[in-house]
């Protein structure tokens, strides 16, 4: 076939020369240039290749199978001959095959397989600038491949759009080479202001006035498959026609292969196409006839959430880097138009790159690859941006809970079965556990289903078992039957796939033995329960769920799930405190020990109740944040019960020993007596407290609760704080009574340890000069002074200014009211007593 003349083809002998004398060269091209078809087969006959394949990974799979089909053409072959393709589902590809246009999972695969790419002379990565996660991950591998093994290697990063500069640094200072695309003008036009109302009916508005003002077909870019399908039916509803036939059609991956090759088909002579497509024919992909670009400016991309361990679709703008790739589709073929479904200012405000796929997905099935490359951090392989940690560290705990990866991070031997199935580790580790239950066709069946879109979109039932009658023709609904047969053929490659993980990593031994004997009930739960450990969820008192993993959960209305004590949660939106659960399958009680037999731990816990002031010794049967059994744990251990004890007095503070009234004035005394002294033992409540273990624990052992509590002789037990010796010294100077001049033993009460006090009649301190002293001579005591009627009648701290003092104005008052007592004129000199007169009076 004659080749047409392509921009690419100005910048060929520069890159031919870049590659024969560097392995490492970045090429940029505008849309249109010709890159994707082109310069693989400039590469076929170099001498450095020495026979070996090239490899171009191409992100999308139509793009791939169309680059392929478009380059076979030019050779005038079929494809599988000198230029075949590898994507899922689908492989065309011969000894004779010299070119390989393969999709990002299975670059992966074949690193994996042969870490040297000995049959491989250069790989190719197009449309890099896209950034999804096996792209990065590839690149990657690569180089270290090329630095460890394979010093001859290429490595050639193609894009439209891309920082250039970041990326030559990777390569090692790569050359760069630039190349224009097609002189054919397109033009762009903006709403004049912004959209209001739905985006689909703005999508169908914007198209039918692109059908009356240009000739050619239309590609209209929306985000997800239900905005394609409202878009389509507002065009219906509308009775789009401009005079000829005008043929409406849908271009998304989840289409069989068929159907996406016809919608990239020229249409028949006198007929027009509308073309309404996800971001998969943003790039490497021409659609015959297609003239006219009408951009939503919306994409969908996954973005996981350390915090709850989900991934979730976002609809997010585009950058201006994609809205710039989806208005070149207009000006593949000839001059062309993009409307924008945004206005001009709208455009300032848009980032200029999309966010790498790496920084915002589920790394779970990286840090799986990357354990079996034998990468335990992502630190040791070269990134154009390094896998964030927090997303990484999350999928290496859950690679150790589905035993793929051991504490270590080295993979078990049911990680390399895991990484050789290609799909995610969860659906993985799932099929490996069904096959020794003899359910490897089921769960085959039900990994199809998970990896692609809900069988049943409409249906607010979220039970699993719909969707399996659905794959399985059992029902009544409408069902998207190329869904089904697709679902079909990718559950009969993954059993194809399963017995040769086995095969190449050695079947047999403990790993996977043969269970003779299922709990009955529908499997589906407990295949589930496999791949989402973190998800079984245990009903509430309240109808909710709690997860394994810790969230809450709730299902989005009353239905027949409702009444399961367990279920899996298949899928979980990621919104608010509680997800809500979109897809689940019943797990049956006895299913579960199977199930997640491994994670279930048996927890003895002794615990201090403060509601019913005791310790509670309960033994449990625990799966991550689910209790499955409780009951009482049958003799404790008297050691973990008195260390209960202590936590309840922690909590509750030393009150909880309820001391009484003399074994609270110890306490004040000891503390005044520390406060005074610093070489006294430290007995505040904060230093009780935090030394519980040291002058409590002893005397608890035997107790269980708050009444035992209360049995303790707490004066003996404040008294082993002291030795023999302080415990005299502090009755001397810090004592619990003081005699005074009439011989009367008054108590002193030390409820403030900054100022002690005795109650005293004042007639008993005659003839005492001084204030006694206490603590060593370093606090007064405080005296209350009684009327004979014991009213407080004075508080001194100081009784010689008392008594030379204050004496005299209180005499006058009180000899009146009580005339028979004893009030002498010399209190110094005067006989005390505590009678109404002394003796002999």
């Amino acid at each position: 076939m004659l080749k047409p003349s392509l921009p690419i083809d100005e910048v060929l002998p520069e890159l031919i020369t870049a590659l024969r004398t560097r392995t490492g060269v970045v090429l940029t091209a505008e849309p249109g240039a010709g890159k994707t078809t082109r310069v693989p087969l400039a590469l076929l006959d170099e001498p450095w290749l020495q026979g070996r394949k090239i490899i171009m990974l191409e992100p999308r799979r139509l793009a791939a199978r169309s680059a392929a089909k478009y380059m076979a053409d030019m050779l005038g072959e079929p494809v599988g001959a000198t230029v075949g393709y590898r994507v899922r589902l689908d492989t065309k590809v011969s000894r004779s095959t010299r070119i390989e246009v393969v999709t990002e999972g299975i670059l992966t695969r074949m690193l994996q397989e042969d870490q040297a790419l000995e049959q491989v002379g250069a790989v190719l990565f197009d449309e890099f600038h896209e950034r999804h996660l096996h792209g990065d991950l590839g690149l990657a591998l690569c180089l270290q491949t090329q630095a460890l093994l394979r010093d001859d290697l290429r490595l050639l990063v193609m894009s439209a759009t891309l920082d250039t500069a970041a990326v030559a640094t990777l390569l090692g200072e790569a050359p760069v080479i630039a190349s224009k695309g097609r002189a054919n003008p397109v033009q762009t036009v903006y709403l004049s202001s912004r959209l209001e109302g739905r985006l689909e009916a703005g999508m169908a508005a914007l198209i039918q006035q692109a059908l009356r003002e240009y000739e050619g077909d239309v590609l209209a870019f929306l985000p997800g498959i239900g905005e394609i399908r409202r878009t389509a039916s507002a065009l219906a509803q509308a009775g789009v026609s401009t005079g000829g036939a005008v043929r409406v059609t849908e271009l998304h991956g989840s289409m069989p292969l068929e159907a996406q090759d016809e919608a990239i088909a020229p249409c028949k002579p006198g007929e027009r196409k509308v073309v309404l497509a996800t971001s998969i024919a943003e790039s490497s992909l021409t659609v015959e006839g297609v003239r006219i670009v009408v951009d939503s400016g919306l994409m969908r991309v996954p973005r996981f959430s350390p915090r709850t361990g989900m991934s979730r679709l976002e609809t997010v703008q585009v950058s201006q880097a994609s809205a710039d790739q989806r208005r070149g589709r207009a000006g593949r073929l000839a001059p062309g138009v993009c409307y924008r479904l945004w206005t001009e200012q709208e455009q300032r405000y848009l980032p200029e790159q999309s966010a790498p796929e790496l920084a915002e997905a589920d790394l779970t099935q990286l840090v799986l690859e990357l354990a079996v490359w034998g990468i335990q951090q992502p630190s040791e392989l070269r990134w154009l941006d390094e896998p964030p940690q927090a997303a990484y560290d999350h999928a290496t705990e859950l690679l150790e809970l589905l035993r793929a990866i051991d504490a270590s991070g080295k993979p078990t031997g049911w990680g390399r079965r895991m990484a050789r199935l290609g799909l995610h580790p969860r659906l993985g580790y799932m099929l490996l556990q069904a096959k020794r239950l003899g359910l490897a066709e089921t769960a085959s069946e039900l990994a199809a289903l998970l990896s692609e879109r809900d069988l049943l979109p409409q249906e607010r039932n979220v039970d699993l078992l719909l969707r399996v009658d659905a794959l399985k023709g059992r029902s009544a609904g409408v069902v998207d039957r190329g869904a089904v047969q697709r679902m079909k053929t990718q559950a009969a490659q993954w059993l194809r796939m399963l017995e040769a993980a086995d095969e190449a990593e050695g079947a047999g031994g403990q790993e996977l033995r043969q269970i003779e004997q299922l709990p009955e009930g529908e499997p589906f739960g407990l295949l589930l329960a496999f791949a989402f450990p973190d998800r079984i969820a245990q009903r509430r008192s309240d109808g909710r769920y709690l997860l394994a993993n810790g969230r809450g959960a709730a299902l989005p209305e009353l239905q027949p799930l409702s009444r399961a004590a367990y279920l899996v949660a298949a899928e979980l939106d990621d919104s608010g405190t509680e997800s809500r659960i979109r897809l689940a399958a019943m797990l049956q009680a006895e299913q579960l020990q199977l199930a997640a037999g491994e994670q279930i731990e048996v927890q003895d816990s002794v615990e201090w109740d403060s509601a019913a002031g005791a310790v509670r010794a309960r033994r449990r049967q625990r799966l991550g944040a689910l209790v499955l059994k409780e009951g009482p744990l049958p003799q404790p251990d008297s050691e973990q019960v008195a260390r209960a004890l202590l936590e309840g007095i922690r909590q509750s503070g030393v009150g909880l020993l309820q001391m009484s009234k003399q074994s609270s004035q110890l306490l004040a005394r000891m503390r005044l007596m520390s406060g005074r002294n610093k070489d006294w033992p430290d007995v505040s409540e904060e230093t009780l407290l935090a030394t519980l273990e040291d002058w409590l624990l002893p005397h608890l052992i035997g107790m269980k609760n708050r009444n035992d509590l209360q049995r303790l002789n707490m004066i003996q037990v404040l008294e082993s704080l002291y030795s023999w010796q302080q415990r005299q010294q502090l009755d001397e100077m810090v004592p619990t009574h003081m005699t005074v001049p009439s011989g009367s033993r008054i108590p002193v009460d030390y409820s403030d340890p900054e100022a002690p006090f005795i109650a005293v009649r004042l007639q008993e301190l005659f003839g005492l000069r001084e204030t006694p002293m206490l603590a060593g001579g370093k606090l007064p005591l405080t005296i209350h002074l009684l009327s004979p009627s014991q009213r407080p009648v004075q508080v001194t701290r100081d009784l010689g200014s008392f008594w030379s003092g204050a004496y005299f104005e209180v005499k006058k008052d009180l000899k009146g009211r009580y005339p028979k007592h004893y009030w002498p004129d010399d209190p110094y000199a005067a006989q005390p007593t505590n009678r109404v007169k002394p003796r002999g009076q």
